[in-house]
């Protein structure tokens, strides 16, 4: 009999991470995916993004409902007690072997509580970890503690998710699941996106993410927009905030920039391949998303990080740090338009789905008894 591999995914960014993973399980004689989509991919302010899910060749076994319509602490929390209530009712309907859960996220915290209590043998990706501005640090931690196994990205987190008592034996270092899209996808020529995303080829274009600061009540983007101001000959394109508390305020920020500025752009989505080909034809990637740490450097651009959402985690020396001032913001920009390299690749070779599945082969489909492994 197959093992039945569930994956859940809560958001565009997540999937883009899983999609080779997920392609690998799918085409294993001995694996049976189930595939659980949730959070912003079904919502339409997101740009339903579960049906790209589709369009990829999975089945969806089960959509949850989580997401209010709210974006405060409240919501968010409210959200979170959704969510524990339909994953209670799909992991009973699909009665998964094994659950897959990448990162950090809310969605996932109450995905990862379900599963522990129904006794349900967690895999987690990406753990190990640090963002100390985001309350996605603490949330991290805590699933690791719920997890049987661990995959992570680099031998410090490794280390790390060992100093949180987790037994050796289960803690293996596959590198980051992301650079395993920039070695498999054909990338768009600058030519291609242009022409997808309605750009003037002859312009110079910047890629701008930015998401809340969900570990202080201040908001970047209001000077982050006012330093771009300074740049009308170049085409600013923008995807989405995430559905974290505070997301909407900056979102509403860039709708607002976007209609006063006619060389800016806002999309809901992107899709792995489009936001892939961009980060590789933009002069530089500004924000505070975890990719331009992780991915954007091993295809040779230059990040500039504003603000303290991503403050803990390993980044190269492309990645330009700023606080979330203007004058801070304007001289990281001006850096990282001159850099030059190196392109530090810290975050493994991109040969990571194999890997996963190779170990996962070898799991036993029951909950492992847990112990602290004191150090």
């Amino acid at each position: 009999m197959r093992r039945k591999i569930c994956v859940v995914t809560g958001t565009r960014a997540e999937y883009g991470l899983l999609y080779w993973l997920m392609k690998e399980i799918q085409q294993d004689e001995d694996l049976e995916l189930q595939t659980i989509a949730t959070g912003m991919h079904l919502s339409p302010e997101y740009g339903l993004t579960f049906k790209q899910i589709e369009q990829d060749g999975f089945m969806l076994d089960e959509k949850v409902e989580i997401l209010l319509s709210s974006d405060t602490t409240v919501g968010v929390a409210k959200s979170i007690g959704l969510a524990t209530i339909g994953f209670a009712d799909a992991f009973e309907r699909l009665k998964p072997d094994i659950l897959i859960i990448l990162g950090d996220r809310f969605e996932m915290l109450a995905v990862a509580q379900t599963a522990l209590i129904m006794q349900l043998p967690i895999v987690h990706l990406h753990g190990g970890e640090l963002t100390f501005g985001a309350y996605d640090d603490s949330i991290r931690h805590s699933i690791t503690k719920m997890a049987s196994w661990h995959f992570v990205s680099t031998e410090t987190h490794r280390k790390r998710v060992i100093q949180l008592g987790e037994n050796p034996e289960h803690v293996w270092n596959v590198g980051a699941l992301g650079i395993e899209n920039i070695l498999k996808l054909p990338l768009l020529s600058k030519a291609e996106l242009c022409v997808e995303l309605k750009l003037d080829y002859s312009k110079p274009f910047f890629l701008i993410t930015y998401h809340p600061e969900t570990n202080d009540n201040a908001n970047g983007i209001y000077p982050l927009l006012s330093t771009l101001n300074r740049y009308q000959n170049v085409h600013l394109i923008f995807t989405k905030a995430n559905a974290d508390n505070g997301g909407r305020t900056i979102n509403e920020a860039i709708e607002q920039f976007v209609l006063k500025n006619p060389n800016a752009y806002l999309f809901e989505s992107l899709g792995q391949l489009r936001y892939l080909s961009a980060v590789k034809h933009a002069e530089i990637v500004i924000g505070n998303s975890s990719s331009g740490l992780i991915e954007v450097p091993y295809l040779h651009t230059p990040t500039v990080n504003c603000g303290n959402r991503q403050l803990g985690r390993e980044c190269p020396s492309s990645v330009i740090q700023s606080s979330t001032d203007d004058i801070s913001i304007f001289e990281a920009i001006e850096t990282a338009l001159k850099f030059q390299g190196p392109y530090e690749q810290i975050f493994g070779d991109g040969e990571v789905s194999k890997k996963i599945i190779k170990q996962i082969k070898k799991f036993p489909t029951k909950s492992i008894q847990k112990e602290f492994y004191d150090l």
